[in-house]
Order: C-alpha cells, then structure tokens, then sequence
C-alpha cells in the first residue's frame, strides 16, 4: 500500500535540501509544500500543534524569531506562538514530515530510515 508523504518548509534551507535529498536518494516518493511561498493554513499548524506541540514546531534559533522584539518572545503561548507561525511561516522548525498524518519534526538520516524501513 502506498504511504501518503509529503514535506513541509522552504526550499532555500539547507536542512530542507539534506532532508528531500535522502528522501529522493530512498526512493520515498513525496510531495513538496513550501510555506514560505504558499503558506500554512491554520487548521493545518493547529493541528501540528495539537499532535507535536508548539514548542517543538517554532523555531526558536532561526533569524525570523531572534529579530523578533522582546516582548513579542516573552511569555509564548500557544496561541501566540501559532499566530506567530501563521504570520511568518519560516518561524516553522524544518522540515516537517508527514507520512500518513504522522508527524516528524527536524531531520535526522537515523529516524528517516527508521521511518521508511
């Protein structure tokens, strides 16, 4: 039976570029959305957040949040952390891996294979 996969985050990132890489070279078809260009419903982040939790989805040590002025990162809640994230979708950790409603955040070659094994 088929699997359905597909990729969330931004085409630029290198991250992104290693993790659709070992994705191509295994064979694992899948399809590609980039929130930077197309962005992120919120029914979509809601529910992300509601099976990872807000705090492993926003991207804490990425440029988009530390430009972010103080008050705006002081007391996070998870509303204003996915307000944040709808706002400015590259404050998504990446990528994000869907495999049949699924979700994995980050890339790590070890927990692909483990994935697609």
């Amino acid at each position: 039976m088929a699997r359905s996969v597909t990729i969330y985050g931004i085409k630029a990132c290198d991250t992104m570029k290693k993790a659709r890489a070992w994705l191509d070279a295994h064979g694992v078809a899948h399809a590609f959305h980039d929130y930077k260009t197309v962005g992120i419903a919120r029914a979509v982040l809601e529910g992300w957040v509601g099976q990872v939790g807000w705090e492993t989805l926003l991207n804490r040590s990425g440029t988009t949040f530390r430009k972010l002025p103080d008050a705006d990162k002081a007391g996070l809640s998870e509303t204003r952390a996915v307000a944040l994230m709808l706002a400015q979708p590259a404050m998504i950790k990446r990528p994000v891996l869907d495999v049949d409603g699924v979700l994995t955040v980050g890339f790590k070659p070890e927990a692909y294979a483990a994935l697609f094994a």
